[in-house]
């Protein structure tokens, strides 16, 4: 769930489209990168970015030609990582949702046109003419309407205990930002339940069905859809993150309900396998298709245009979202791409289908500069484009936002102890209570030796101390560090001067964009 992508700053859920950066300079003839030069460039990355493991594999013309682990899958054991070891891969899920509902088509048992409701009765959208209208290709394709990650504060941070048939209700509360299939807006709780239609459809849960319908086929023997399924727990990564200035390994992420938005989890050399058969239209082995060459060619195909800078790193024109990959051009050549990325752990998956090119980069630290870095500079070589150092581009970039985002939270705190020592206190009596929103639930606000705190009932992680800033505008200090997602708590008052409503906005430009903090609406209860 970037997502990240779903699931990418925390994920980086990253989404999406990696920074568009100007540096040209072609050679008319490419050269592969060699063994050598990716073992310097990705043992660069590790440094520079500060992650502790990182697993690269190249395939090209159906065969792979490099796969390799760097670094290590734990700080805590400091045990290697290798072509095998397994990553969670976020929001790359997502394109076995939509082959899993390709193969149910395939077979004839659903068409991508057909209508939610459907196969969900209960389903409903904001809006009864949208929700009539809903087709299991809109669930696909972040064109509903709703906003950038809407309503996927149900899965982050992962202490949650919402159901799948509270998500499927709580769609309803989720106002739109946009009118229906005119916009882009990333979305992951639409893909949970495109993979509830998989489950009704099948008569099989989405894991059984992605499991035994594709992993097996493909012989991808050491993968599985969710993490709570793996019975071999001897070569899987650890997440990580940086708290505090230093990068430690953090809880691991579970996709709960999300499983297919953001489950799977999967290794570079099973992964090969993936591509491959997505090189081929589908097909796999000598004969045999995992679904069919015309499902394959809807996926690849744009279904939401995506806005594209004007400048940008490979000559770009277009940019869209297919079903579970984002489409571009880069110098010329159709990329097909998506990134992932949970809590302390962010991948990508690139192909060139025209160079029988797919680049594959999985990490184990939440730094979508690390696989864009490593990608790019793998995909110059084939390119033949000369002269850019990714991994430098990258560092710069990153330093430039981070020193924004620290200088916007440095000046917030700076206002939180201006206020402690401000000599009229605030009173924070009137602030507490049970505060109510439609699909989050309830929040309690209340005081413990005499500082106010929050906790919101259904997601316990989302527990913080909340500070007077300015009038009735309040800060939160999330207790769980690993997630950069501090946030403003606006109180508005009623008639009489009591707070009866509050409002939410993260602290920092680095927040990732599933917490969805101004999506909610809490209303005082009591």
């Amino acid at each position: 769930m970037q997502s990240h992508s779903f699931f990418l700053s925390q994920k980086f859920k990253v989404i999406l489209v990696s920074f568009y950066l100007l540096t040209p300079g072609i050679n008319a003839y490419s050269q592969a990168i060699t063994p050598d030069s990716v073992d310097r460039l990705v043992e660069r990355t590790l440094k520079t970015f500060d992650v502790p493991g990182i697993a690269v594999a190249i395939v090209k013309d159906d065969k792979i030609v490099y796969e390799k682990g760097y670094g290590v899958r734990s700080l805590n054991t400091g045990k290697k990582v290798n072509e095998n070891t397994l990553f969670g891969i976020a929001s790359n899920s997502k394109a076995f949702t939509v082959a899993a509902l390709g193969i149910l088509a395939y077979e004839g048992k659903l068409k991508l046109d057909d209508k939610v409701t459907d196969y969900i009765p209960e389903f409903k959208m904001y809006d009864p003419y949208v929700t009539a209208e809903f087709t299991i290709r809109d669930l696909l394709t972040h064109r509903s309407g709703l906003g950038l990650g809407a309503g996927d504060l149900m899965d982050w941070p992962d202490s949650t205990n919402f159901t799948m048939g509270d998500v499927i209700h709580n769609l309803r509360y989720l106002k739109p930002v946009s009118s229906f299939r005119s916009k882009y807006d990333y979305d992951n709780q639409l893909y949970k339940v495109a993979g509830e239609i998989v489950k009704r459809v099948s008569g099989m849960s989405w894991e059984d069905f992605v499991e035994t319908r594709i992993m097996k086929p493909l012989h991808m023997d050491n993968s599985v859809a969710a993490y709570q399924r793996l019975k071999d727990h001897s070569n899987v990564v650890d997440a990580h993150s940086p708290v505090d200035g230093k990068v430690v390994v953090i809880p691991r992420f579970i996709a709960g309900t999300g499983d297919a938005a953001a489950g799977v989890y999967s290794s570079v050399a099973d992964l090969s396998k993936w591509v491959i058969v997505h090189m081929n239209n589908g097909k796999y082995g000598d004969s045999s298709n995992l679904f069919s060459e015309a499902i394959h060619q809807e996926m690849w195909s744009p279904q939401t245009i995506i806005p594209t800078p004007a400048k940008n790193s490979y000559h770009t024109h277009f940019t869209a979202y297919g079903l579970g990959f984002v489409l571009s051009d880069v110098n010329g050549y159709k990329e097909v791409n998506h990134t992932g990325g949970i809590d302390g752990m962010v991948t990508k998956i690139t192909m060139l289908p025209e160079l029988k090119l797919a680049i594959i980069v999985l990490t184990n630290q939440q730094s979508g500069a690390a696989f864009s870095a490593v990608t790019n500079q793998i995909k110059d070589s084939y390119l033949g484009v000369n002269g850019r150092d990714w991994v430098k581009i990258y560092a710069d970039n990153v330093k430039a936002s981070r020193d924004n985002a620290d200088k916007v939270t440095s000046a917030v705190w700076k206002q939180v102890a201006a206020r402690k020592l401000d000599a009229t206190k605030t009173d924070l009596t009137p602030y507490t209570g049970t505060y109510h929103d439609n699909w989050l639930g309830d929040a309690v606000i209340s005081l413990k030796d005499g500082q106010l705190w929050i906790t919101c009932k259904r997601s316990p992680k989302l527990t913080g101390q909340v500070f007077p800033y300015i009038d009735n505008t309040f800060v939160i200090r999330w207790n769980y560090r690993s997630m950069e997602a501090d946030a403003f708590a606006m109180f508005s008052p009623d008639e009489n001067g009591k707070p009866t409503e509050i409002k939410l906005k993260p602290v920092s430009p680095l927040t990732d964009f599933s917490f969805d903090f101004q999506d909610l609406d809490f209303h005082k209860v009591k």
